[in-house]
């Protein structure tokens, strides 16, 4: 397993026990549909919350949550669209990222809640 994908599995680890540390939900991980990928599906009350993890090495020059690219952006809400169709789900949906970085103390985590609206057209 290389490097970044195990500091991935690890990000995912930590993000999922930060929300249910916050009372959320945990539906699904790692949910997988043809090409499409969503790291975390919960719940927050009634809400559905499409979760990207993003983690990184300390020596990694760019924040995690710069990494969610507009390109990055239409492919999660494309997947969050397959998911909720094939679940049958009237829920409000909202997209958070969970940016984690690693460091030689341990690691950092920031939550952005409502990181990102699904562009219109």
């Amino acid at each position: 397993m290389s490097k970044a994908h195990e500091l991935g599995r690890k990000g995912e680890e930590i993000a999922v026990a930060h929300l249910k540390s916050i009372g959320y939900e945990i539906v699904a991980v790692n949910w997988f549909s043809h090409h499409l990928e969503i790291d975390i599906v919960a719940k927050d009350g009634s809400e559905l919350v499409i979760v990207e993890v993003k983690a990184r090495g300390s020596d990694s020059y760019e924040h995690p949550s710069e990494a969610v690219s507009n390109k990055k952006i239409r492919f999660l809400v494309n997947a969050a669209e397959a998911y909720i169709l094939e679940n049958n789900i009237n829920d409000d949906t909202r997209f958070d990222v969970i940016s984690i970085i690693f460091s030689g103390k341990g690691f950092e985590l920031e939550h952005f809640k409502n990181a990102f609206y699904p562009p219109v057209g």
